[in-house]
């Protein structure tokens, strides 16, 4: 095993092994609370640009299957956990956690104190980092951390949505809908499919004209990666879409391009919201649901027109905007991940009422 450093952009150090892989790797350091679903965090192209420390302290003990994956590819640019399995049991496992990695040339590292690490964050907020088992010179790896680009002002949603138009099919569909690939979950299209909807995925770089073409009975906002207010162009493609009157559901990075769309303000928050237990309250029902969350940016929600805009779900955490709603278009939308991978179950209600919508609307 090689040693590697895991340096922060505030001076601050951690060691560690490569477990997987070598090299250097910079990006955001940020944690996810998850117990498992360590490879749908990895293919979660909402990962992109960022070094993923997992708080559970054994990882890859179930290895990896082909039916889990979120994307096309692993996204985020390292792993960093306490212990890697060396071994993996589950009837579905085709190849092991480090073999992934490395086939996919991920640097993985543990032997990390990941509470130390978790701790620092949430103190001090996330951070732009460095990881390296090349350069173990310490104020070299600060200073590369500190010149890293970030996540602030970078549209990193267009570098993982897809270059060309494609079909997610389902026999038999009741609705079509269009869907903006802003770094979309394959989940979301498999719950939309389990559902009787038909989707056709587009560019983030798609116009009105492309997407209304298509004739939908629906827009779908996807998630993805990056900051909401470096997308200016896919807010004009909004716009135009909701004030025509489709049907429209929005989901994490969708959320808040919706609420930039109408007037909204969105602002980065400390150290993120990333885990399969987030505390959720719906202000209609005022039921508490347990969601899945991977978000960095946030709707600031005293930003909202109320004329226009209203909120429908708080974090209980911290009183953050976790949901809104049109008050004249049918359009609705949320922070959290409804098709909970990995997570709870408890938001699929939110797929069941997008077809609801598109129901009414076409009534």
């Amino acid at each position: 095993m090689t040693k590697a450093l895991l340096a922060l952009e505030d001076g601050t150090c951690f060691s560690g092994r490569a477990f997987a892989g070598s090299g250097e790797v910079y990006g955001e350091l940020v944690f996810n609370t998850s117990m498992t679903g360590y490879q749908e965090i990895l293919t979660d192209p909402s990962y992109h640009g960022q070094i993923v420390t997992l708080t559970y302290p054994l990882i890859g003990n179930y290895g990896i299957n082909d039916e889990d994956i979120e994307s096309w590819k692993p996204h985020a640019a390292g792993l960093v956990v306490n212990e890697a399995s060396r071994t993996r049991s589950n009837w579905r496992s085709t190849k092991s956690l480090a073999d992934y990695l490395i086939e996919n040339q991920i640097l993985g590292v543990d032997h990390v104190d990941t509470r130390a690490v978790t701790l620092h964050i949430r103190s001090r907020g996330a951070m732009k980092c460095v990881i390296s088992t090349t350069d173990l010179d310490r104020d070299s790896l600060f200073a590369k951390a500190k010149s890293s680009p970030g996540l602030v002002g970078r549209d990193l949603s267009s570098e993982v949505s897809t270059p060309d138009a494609y079909d997610w099919p389902k026999d038999d569909a009741n609705y079509r809908i269009a869907v903006l690939d802003c770094g979309i979950k394959r989940n979301q299209l498999r719950m939309m499919a389990d559902r009787g909807i038909a989707a056709r995925v587009f560019s983030n770089s798609a116009s009105a004209d492309d997407i209304l073409a298509a004739k939908p009975d629906g827009f779908f906002i996807s998630n993805g990666p990056g900051d909401p207010d470096a997308v200016p162009h896919v807010l004009t493609t909004i716009r135009d879409l909701v004030a025509h009157g489709l049907p429209t559901f929005g989901i994490c990075f969708g959320h808040q391009l919706l609420a930039l769309a109408h007037g909204g303000t969105t602002y980065k928050l400390k150290f993120g919201h990333r885990g399969a237990n987030q505390p959720v309250k719906n202000l209609e029902t005022g039921l508490i649901e347990i969601t899945s969350q991977n978000h960095g940016f946030c709707v600031d929600k005293d930003s909202l027109d109320s004329a226009t805009l209203e909120t429908t779900h708080i974090n209980l955490n911290d009183g953050t905007s976790e949901g809104l709603r049109h008050k004249q278009q049918p359009m609705f939308s949320v922070q959290y991940h409804p098709e909970a991978a990995p997570g709870p179950h408890d938001a699929a209600y939110l797929f069941d009422q997008f077809i609801l919508l598109m129901g009414a609307q076409g009534a």
